[in-house]
């Protein structure tokens, strides 16, 4: 019974990746091509007020399409994810943004670790900075949660490409969907709550708060790459 189970699992798991390679060529391909739907993106990441305003129109399916942003921002976005974070907080409230963003993340993240685990070392490689490579490139042979928790916890790591380095280990694809979203979970917060606080116009609120995040995280920014060579040295797996 256990064994008939099984394929049946992999068959879903199969699917479900073969769709997110799809998608993300469908995405680079628009890039490539300089399409007028990429346009229409870019100019919603870059310009403010009319994401607001294009949002606004959208009603009921403003949620769905920034999700999407979310989702596209881990794949092939121009620009970092912070803003989007807080973007979030600051269009639909603290923890709707939260909420929001997260699903958007986990979606964006699982579709960029199918796409490393379908196309393999090669593509992944030519993806990835070389600094990237040489200081994560360890990941690859990584299986446990902790160092995946890590990894998406601690800010200023290259988040989005671990997600693609990630795909090339042998980390189960559940293990890597729930510990990578808990890791993003924190950092996501803090964002929506700075953008949830921005909108309300409480500005020294956003700056008491940015301070006390700042203070709790600087540690762990300024030793990052320690932290990381440390796993690496260690064999941690």
């Amino acid at each position: 019974m256990k064994g008939a189970g099984r394929p049946a699992r992999v068959g879903v798991w199969g699917i479900g990746i073969g769709v997110a390679v799809l998608l993300a060529g469908y995405c680079a391909w628009l890039v490539i091509t300089d399409a007028p739907a990429w346009r229409f993106l870019v100019r919603l990441y870059v310009d403010k007020r009319f994401l607001k305003h294009t949002l606004r129109e959208w009603g009921i399916l403003a949620p769905v399409i920034f999700i999407g942003l979310q989702a596209l921002q881990v794949i092939i976005a121009p620009i970092p994810g912070e803003v989007t974070g807080i973007l979030g907080g600051f269009l639909f409230g603290e923890w709707l943004g939260l909420v929001y963003s997260t699903i958007g993340l986990t979606l964006g993240s699982v579709a960029a670790f199918g796409v490393g685990r379908w196309l393999g070392a090669h593509y992944v490689r030519s993806l990835v900075s070389r600094e990237v490579w040489e200081k994560l490139g360890f990941i690859v042979e990584a299986e446990g949660a902790i160092l995946c928790f890590i990894v998406y916890l601690i800010p200023g790591l290259p988040k989005d490409m671990v997600c693609y380095l990630f795909g090339l280990s042998p980390m189960p694809f559940w293990v890597f969907t729930l510990i990578s979203t808990l890791g993003r979970i924190p950092g996501t917060w803090v964002l929506s709550t700075q953008g949830a606080q921005t909108a309300s116009g409480d500005y020294l609120g956003v700056i008491l708060f940015t301070a006390i995040v700042v203070a709790v995280v600087l540690p762990l920014y300024y030793f990052r790459n320690r932290i990381m060579r440390w796993f690496r040295e260690q064999g941690v797996r």
